[in-house]
């Protein structure tokens, strides 16, 4: 559990950085650069801590044949030494859908290798110095088989059709074998890694049959869930505690083999053990977004019109999961079309299951689309801004919908505006300044609205101050402020006297932090709930004869500021404090929750620990979605070939924010990511054993300070009330859709040369 008693904002910044839509400091940044800020793995206190450090395969596929631990066995320190025949057994879990799982045991050490690093072994130790030491110590001998890389192998084939992933309408193949422009062209994207500053580990401690596990994580609930159903322990007997995240972008949302492992390791020793995964093991304990290939073809008219989109995706997964990278996201309601066509294979290779990366499957897919509407704009000769105003698509192409709101004209407006686009020379190589050569290119993106339900208690104390409560996390994006600014408005107090509780399971439910729904789900929750602790608080000033407003015969009070006093300003002025002593109460209780009205308890614990209750983002009328335009300036070495985006303007659609500032700053955060994906971040595999060879931080490379200019983010967005309570859209994973391709688009057009494979690297633009 972490508390946060909300302080001003900036001073600047006045009063209304307190309500909702004011730009209040982010009130865990002091803790973080203090140091004061304690992370999940940073229990140091408690008694008997052990340490537990993993052993990897060192091959991509085979069998173990034999593992030798006496040297470890006898090193100094070592507790215990767990391999395949040493842990104890567990039960399969459910994935995160909830889907029954098969009746087997399931083994976080494996037998069978399916891809280098995998989890063979672990050392529990006294010290973290003796079970690296001892770890060194381990030795196993292996049956290797041949693996299979990467996509490019010879070895993967077409892969699996993914029938869920067609979409189809109209005659596509036909109207694009009869349009008068065509274009077809292939567009590939690595594996990346979510690289967080924060690596993946936990501290796990039994209490008989109750495991408390201080983990960073994105989901409390569902990952509790999966600790329960590994060792076969009530729910209610698990707690996960997640203080704070030093990032996660997708990686953290799920229980994983290391954190089984830990769990196992002190439930065997009877003490509390700590396990912290590598940097390099981070590139392996967990999937990293697939690596996809996709072909875009469009037929169009001479005007640029588009006649029809033919789509084709593959993403590998791995030999022994599945993961779906939905490649068709953006390609089929980007833009109009009469006719169109989607589909997607996977094909399995010899990597770790592929997980949620930022902005999973929209990002590769505005890709390739963007890419292949900018070569359209070429071939006919129209500015890739009118192209893309010209096939504007006024309602949802795919699901024959109208938008909750669609703000992206006014996005490409703004943008174009703001960047100067109107000066852009259309010419490739037509525009330099010295030996650089500059580049403008424009791209747009979207992400889904993606909702749930959520579940908060807000208690109004003696003191007057409130408090929130919800197994909601802050990994970043401003969960403790943004729900203080919602309770501190709707109950009537300033954000001073807001305590924000979070990152415990024992406090009131909350669904996953992923897709960008946390804010709409929880700021409705926290809403909800605090409205009725404020109908409790004004009903008593009026009906408890003890209250100094009894006498008034007042329908309503005003709640402002702390203080109680009458609409018409005839009776009493007093603190909410002074009012609850006055009737003998020490605090005011509500939970709110926005789940329909007499939902079962199965459905409710359905709801928080698995995503099959999420809503469509296309339920009901509307189709609902963020929405984003990038217009970014590169310039290129023309000896040395070197690529620098040296601006960047970017307008966004994210309805209403309830905080600009902490928007502002998750906007930027994906505008640096797809700056990384655009021209650096690739995970390197040796084709000989199937390793990532650029596993850690030094020959991964990921933006630095130096590599990023100053970035422009407007916000274009209106509120949705048909996206949230509060008409809140999506932040966090909208803006790293697009960035890629408009970097592509903006070096095509400062080279000449068109960059179909990410990154965009010195030796491709020879």
């Amino acid at each position: 559990m972490t508390v946060h008693n909300i302080r001003h904002g900036d001073a600047s910044d006045g009063a209304f950085a307190e309500a909702v839509g004011g730009r209040l400091s982010r009130v865990d940044g002091p803790a973080k650069i203090t140091g004061a800020a304690k992370y999940a793995i940073e229990q140091q206190q408690l008694e008997g801590l052990a340490y537990a450090v993993l052993v990897g395969s060192t091959i991509a596929s085979g069998k173990v044949l034999a593992i030798d631990t006496k040297a470890a066995e006898a090193a100094p320190g070592v507790l215990q030494v767990l391999t395949p025949d040493t842990i104890i057994s567990l039960r399969t879990a459910a994935d995160w859908f909830g889907t029954p799982p098969p009746d087997k045991p399931y083994c976080p050490l494996a037998r069978d290798i399916t891809f280098s690093g995998q989890h063979v072994a672990a050392i529990v130790a006294e010290t973290f110095e003796q079970a690296v030491a001892a770890a060194a110590l381990v030795k196993v001998s292996y049956d290797e088989t041949s693996s299979i890389v990467d996509l490019s192998d010879a070895k993967a084939g077409d892969g699996i059709p993914i029938d869920a992933m067609t979409k189809e309408w109209g005659d596509a193949q036909g109207a694009f074998a009869s349009a008068p422009v065509r274009i077809c062209a292939a567009y590939n994207t690595p594996r990346e890694y979510q690289a967080p500053m924060e690596p993946h580990g936990l501290i796990a401690r039994w209490e008989g049959d109750r495991l408390t596990v201080w983990e960073p994580s994105q989901w409390l609930d569902g990952m509790a869930r999966t600790y329960a159903e590994w060792f076969g322990v009530p729910f209610e007997n698990v707690r996960l505690v997640s203080p704070y995240i030093g990032g996660g972008f997708g990686s953290k949302a799920l229980a994983l083999s290391h954190g089984a492992v830990a769990a196992c390791a002190a439930k065997m020793l009877s003490r509390p053990v700590r396990l912290v995964m590598t940097r390099p093991q981070t590139f392996t304990g967990y999937g990293g977004r697939a690596a996809t290939r996709q072909t875009v073809t469009i037929g169009a008219d001479a005007d640029g019109k588009f006649q029809s989109i033919v789509h084709r995706g593959v993403n590998e997964t791995s030999i022994d999961g599945m993961w779906v990278e939905p490649l068709g996201s953006v390609t089929s309601i980007m833009y109009a079309t009469p006719n169109f066509s989607s589909k997607q294979n996977v094909v399995r290779v010899n990597s770790v299951v592929p997980g949620a990366m930022r902005a999973p499957g929209e990002n590769p897919s505005a890709f390739g689309i963007e890419c292949a509407i900018d070569e359209l704009a070429h071939e006919v000769g129209i500015d890739p801004l009118e192209i893309r105003l010209r096939n504007y698509a006024e309602q949802d192409p795919h699901a024959k919908k109208a938008w909750s709101t669609r703000q992206l004209r006014e996005a490409f407006a703004v943008g174009a505006e703001r960047f100067g686009w109107a000066r852009r020379s259309p010419e490739p190589r037509s525009m330099r300044d010295g030996k650089q050569l500059i580049g403008w290119g424009v791209a747009a993106g979207t992400y889904p609205v993606r909702r749930a339900y959520g579940e908060a208690m807000v208690r109004i104390l003696a003191d007057g101050t409130v408090e929130v409560e919800s197994s909601s996390i802050d990994m970043g994006q401003g969960t403790y402020t943004i729900l203080a600014q919602t309770a501190a408005e709707t109950v009537g107090v300033r954000a001073d006297d807001v305590v924000v509780k979070l990152g415990d399971s024992r406090f009131p439910r909350a669904g996953v932090t992923g897709g960008s729904r946390l804010a709409g789900v929880m700021t409705g929750a926290v809403y909800k709930a605090a409205s009725s602790a404020l109908d409790q608080l004004v009903g008593l000033a009026i009906s408890d004869p003890r209250s100094p407003f009894h006498a008034l015969q007042a329908n309503t009070l005003v709640v402002a500021n702390g203080r109680i006093t009458s609409p018409r300003g005839d009776g009493p002025d007093v603190s909410i404090a002074e009012l609850l002593k006055s009737v003998g109460r020490d605090h005011i209780e509500a939970t709110g929750d926005t789940m329909p009205e007499n939902s079962t308890p199965e459905e409710r614990y359905k709801n928080y620990t698995t995503i099959a209750m999420a809503l469509p983002h296309t339920e009901g009328d509307y189709s609902r979605h963020s929405w984003c335009a990038h217009f970014i300036e590169v310039r290129v070495d023309e000896d040395f070939g070197t690529v620098r985006v040296s601006r960047v303007v970017s307008a966004l659609d994210s309805g209403r924010l309830y905080n600009p500032k902490l928007a502002e700053s998750q906007w930027k955060g994906g505008i640096i990511m797809g700056i990384g994906q655009a021209l650096l971040e690739e995970g390197i595999v040796d084709r000989r054993h199937g390793r990532i060879v650029n596993d850690n931080l030094a020959d991964y490379l990921v933006p630095t300070n130096a590599d990023i200019p100053d970035i422009e983010v407007i916000s274009v967005g209106i509120p949705d009330l048909h996206s949230s309570v509060l008409g809140g859209k999506g932040v966090g994973e909208l803006a790293i859709v697009g960035v890629a391709p408009a970097i592509a688009n903006a070096v095509f057009h400062a080279t000449g040369k068109r960059v179909r494979d990410l990154p965009i690297t010195l030796e491709k633009l020879i």
